[in-house]
């Protein structure tokens, strides 16, 4: 089976907007793994966070441009959340409401769980609060 890494929307974003701090070591990161048969998974709520934060940030071309990173590469596999895992996720949630996670993480956190994924292509320091290994830079 070959190695996983959970991509977050902060790393996703990173890799696809030039001007976002965390885009050379996330282009470097994910060149490296993609180049060693890394698969880099992340779910649809990872994908509908990072296209709607492209927009808001950079336009609508900015989004098409995330998307097209994520449709085009072959070491993209998306997980999807489906019914179960979004029930595991609100249990999830609960447990941890003196946390500042949003509802996205607890659902990355379930799956990478799940899927027995350590490490993260983030920024976001949720991740390692977590118990998982963030690739980049924390914000």
């Amino acid at each position: 089976m070959a190695r996983e890494v959970f991509v977050d929307s902060s790393g996703l974003y990173a890799l696809a907007d030039h001007r976002d701090p965390a885009h050379p070591a996330a282009r470097q990161c994910v060149h490296r793994l993609a180049s060693g048969g890394v698969r880099l998974l992340l779910t649809d709520y990872i994908l509908d966070e990072a296209a709607t934060l492209a927009k808001a940030r950079a336009g609508g071309m900015a989004a098409l441009k995330l998307l097209e990173i994520v449709e085009q590469s072959d070491a993209f596999d998306m997980v999807w959340i489906g019914q179960e895992r979004f029930e595991a996720t609100k249990t999830f949630f609960r447990k941890h409401a003196d946390h500042e996670y949003s509802f996205t993480d607890c659902t990355s956190f379930v799956v990478m769980r799940e899927l027995k994924i350590r490490e993260a292509l983030t920024t976001d320091r949720h991740f390692a609060e977590a118990g998982f290994h963030p690739l980049l830079p924390l914000a």
